[in-house]
């Protein structure tokens, strides 16, 4: 796995005039069983998130509300995404680094996730991360 396999994901949407419902289901609209959804909010414009990669985890990131940009890197490319539509979102597979800035104030972004948390999925230190990527090779 590596950014080729990170991509937009856009969610299905039933409109109405009372108010859009956009919706996910695992396995379906994300290519993974949704263990874990968790939200940030109260992000400073000028916050750098993210900053890690995780060794077996699979997530896709919604902007809910607002503008905000993810870079990921497999450790030799990357691939820049920017998020301000509820509706469209990116898949981040495993072993994927990942940052997350260019907030606009009042964002808001969500997560599905394919576990439950484990501190030990991470990996949040870069040259860990390399070393990681060229064993794999």
């Amino acid at each position: 796995m590596g950014i080729d396999d990170c991509r937009a994901i856009e969610l299905p949407v039933v409109p109405d005039r009372q108010g859009d419902l956009a919706f996910a289901e695992g396995e379906s609209h994300v290519p993974f069983p949704i263990a874990r959804v968790f939200y940030v909010y109260g992000v400073p414009a000028e916050a750098a998130r993210g900053g890690h990669a995780h060794r077996t985890l699979e997530q896709a990131v919604f902007c809910l509300a607002g503008t905000m940009e993810i870079v990921v890197d497999d450790g030799e490319r990357q691939r820049r995404f920017e998020l301000d539509d509820p509706r469209r979102g990116v898949y981040l597979p495993p072993m994927v680094w990942h940052d997350i800035g260019g907030f606009r104030a009042g964002t808001v972004y969500f997560a599905l996730a394919s576990a439950e948390f484990d501190e030990a999925d991470y990996i949040r230190d870069r040259a860990e991360f390399l070393r990681a990527v060229q064993a794999a090779v």
